[in-house]
């Protein structure tokens, strides 16, 4: 079993299970056909808007040829899901998506507690050092506590630098001692762990806009990436997250964490069609080699492979 089918496996069966149950002893795509299947996207918490845009573009289809069988439907759906993923962009597995020619580059990370978000930089880190490059992670989240020590953990183990202060401690200015500490350092990456904050602290949101202008006093266009953790066994909660992040700093990418152990796999493909926030990473198990960089094709493939549905 591969990284993505492995991923998607309990979504994907989720949604075969439906329809299949559904197409028994049928031979055309009927209304009641496409009701099932936009409730297995909706279930999948893909979000209605997205899953009536996917259904939407299937009736136009039956409509216009009269006649499609299981397979022209189900491959039109892996279509249309695909191009709700263009927004991604298609990456090879053997390549992190990111632009090095940018030293240090700067990556900012958010989130709310309990997604993974520190140890989903853990794995990045060691993603990245393995790859051959050197790493600076910064404590800025000194609001919780335990969650320095956390960190002072991955980096051990990802065999990278840290830079700390006491709990407590201004998160701006463990920011801006990371970013100088990698410029001196002659780093190629910086990853700055910043506080879980809810949308309704708006103090722990303005945060993220001092950090973001403190490290711009080092690296001018600084940070160069910021990733916004999000647990897909959360569902519909996720959406929310997205877009209260989106509205506090300007998010550019998603990691989405514990993917293999949801049947709401959909979410990916909700978030980034209503938010246009491409996904770089999605973690699939608890090693630290379980960071995986995110596969349009793979992801697609594996959600819509038929071989264990009988068909």
């Amino acid at each position: 079993m591969g990284i993505f089918d492995k991923g998607v496996e309990k979504t994907k069966r989720g949604f075969w299970e439906r329809i299949s149950r559904a197409v028994a002893g049928k031979s055309k795509v009927d209304d009641d056909l496409l009701d099932s299947i936009e409730e297995a996207l909706v279930s999948s918490d893909m979000g209605v808007d997205t899953t009536l845009k996917i259904i939407d573009s299937l009736e136009d289809r039956v409509q216009r040829d009269k006649y499609m069988s299981f397979d022209e439907l189900m491959d039109m759906l892996r279509d249309e899901i695909s191009s709700l993923l263009d927004v991604s962009g298609e990456v090879p597995p053997d390549k992190i998506p990111f632009d090095f020619s940018r030293k240090p580059y700067v990556i900012m990370v958010v989130g709310v507690n309990g997604v993974g978000k520190t140890t989903t930089i853990g794995k990045l880190a060691w993603m990245l050092k393995a790859a051959g490059k050197k790493v600076v992670l910064g404590a800025a989240d000194t609001f919780r506590a335990a969650a320095v020590d956390q960190l002072q953990i991955w980096a051990e183990r990802a065999g990278v630098d840290i830079v700390r202060q006491s709990m407590g401690a201004d998160p701006a200015s463990v920011a801006y001692d990371t970013v100088s500490s990698a410029v001196a350092k002659g780093a190629d990456v910086v990853i700055i762990d910043t506080a879980g904050r809810l949308h309704n602290r708006i103090d722990l949101m303005n945060e993220l806009t001092k950090i973001r202008n403190v490290m711009r006093k080092v690296v001018p266009d600084a940070p160069h990436d910021v990733l916004l953790v999000l647990d897909a066994s959360t569902g519909q909660n996720a959406f929310q997250q997205a877009k209260e992040f989106s509205k506090a700093t300007d998010v550019t990418s998603l990691a989405v964490t514990k993917l293999d152990g949801t049947a709401k796999g959909g979410v990916v493909i909700g978030i980034v069609d209503q938010f246009r926030i491409p996904v770089k990473f999605i973690g699939v198990g608890e090693g630290i080699d379980d960071l995986k960089v995110f596969s349009k094709k793979e992801f697609v493939g594996s959600l819509f492979s038929k071989e264990d549905f009988g068909r």
